[in-house]
């Protein structure tokens, strides 16, 4: 039994109708009415909330509904693996091309059109829809966002809701001209691409998005275990006045920091090690906050501090004179 048998049986054994699923689910009548004939398919279950609105008004078990539609979804991508890609539609072509920096057009649209949905094709519209997802999913239940997004475009709150619903469960496979119209285009101002490194930066409209630019960059890391320890950190590590108070946590992210020119010393990380610590350097810092840092055991506070600085000078005095060091 599929989602949709479910819920019309739900329906049925209760005496409820199709427009009371759809004040419950806050979408409209219309858009029930396809997807329990089938016209439409049901969203993703991670997408949208419609499912839990959907289980309260039905009473059933939490999640069950869900799970149908997840199933049915994992059926449907097996048999869509298995086909070969089939070309954008030529209106979505045309406007990821379009809103691609002016410089890059022309030799983007060449390596586009060599295949009917090539490998960068798919990767920079996957990129530009999940860059628009992201914003629709975080504004979905933003009342005041959604009601400015019904105006602009002369429909009721339910209906923009809708519309965003359906939006969210597109994937790169199924983008149509409309999802392009009514995300793409408005929230899209352009794209960039550096060809030989992949790197994607996405600029957004101002007036619809809460974020102006999104990068996407592919580096090239050294695998697990084979990150190389910097020379300075295991110095900073075997030097107690300056590491041991030091949690896993500090050092976990000093010892993430990555050099390619210049190698830093232990007094780097003792310095950002202070850095991590000072609240000034993070957002909701404050000088009120340091100074009551500050007060706290400060007898204590300067003991340690004469002991940490008559450690950076030792380090230092052994830094100047190597051979002494080894004495």
């Amino acid at each position: 039994m599929d989602v949709c048998e479910v819920i019309q049986q739900r329906l049925k054994e209760l005496g409820l109708e199709q427009r009371d699923l759809a004040a419950a689910a806050q979408v409209t009548e219309s858009y029930i009415s396809q997807l329990l004939t089938r016209r439409k398919a049901p969203p993703a279950a991670n997408r949208t909330d419609i499912y839990e609105k959907m289980n309260a008004l039905l009473k059933l078990p939490k999640g069950q509904l869900s799970a149908l539609v997840e199933e049915q979804h994992r059926e449907e991508w097996k048999k869509k693996l298995a086909d070969t890609p089939k070309p954008l539609y030529h209106e979505v072509r045309e406007l990821v091309i379009q809103k691609c920096r002016h410089d890059k057009q022309k030799e983007v649209r060449e390596i586009f059109e060599k295949q009917a949905f090539g490998e960068l094709e798919r990767m920079v519209t996957q990129k530009l829809l999940d860059v628009t997802k992201r914003i629709a999913r975080n504004e979905l239940e933003n009342e005041r966002w959604l009601r400015s997004v019904a105006k602009l475009r002369k429909q009721s709150y339910e209906e923009a809701r809708t519309i965003i619903l359906e939006f969210l469960d597109t994937d790169v496979f199924n983008l149509s001209a409309e999802d392009c119209n009514a995300f793409l285009a408005p929230l899209l101002e352009s794209w960039d691409i550096d060809l030989p490194t992949f790197a994607i930066r996405v600029v957004l409209n101002r007036l619809l998005s809460p974020i102006h630019e999104v990068e996407f960059q592919f580096v090239e890391r050294l695998g697990e275990g084979q990150a190389e320890v910097e020379q300075g950190f295991q110095e900073f590590l075997s030097l107690q006045d300056l590491s041991g108070d030091a949690s896993e946590e500090e050092l976990e992210l000093l010892r993430s920091l990555r050099f390619k020119l210049r190698r830093p010393t232990a007094v780097f990380y003792y310095r950002e090690l202070q850095n991590l610590r000072d609240p000034l350097n993070f957002s909701g810092g404050s000088l009120l906050q340091l100074h009551k840092r500050g007060d706290t055991g400060s007898a204590e506070k300067r003991k340690q501090m004469d002991s940490r600085k008559k450690a950076i000078r030792r380090w230092t005095k052994n830094v100047v004179d190597p051979n002494k060091r080894k004495n």
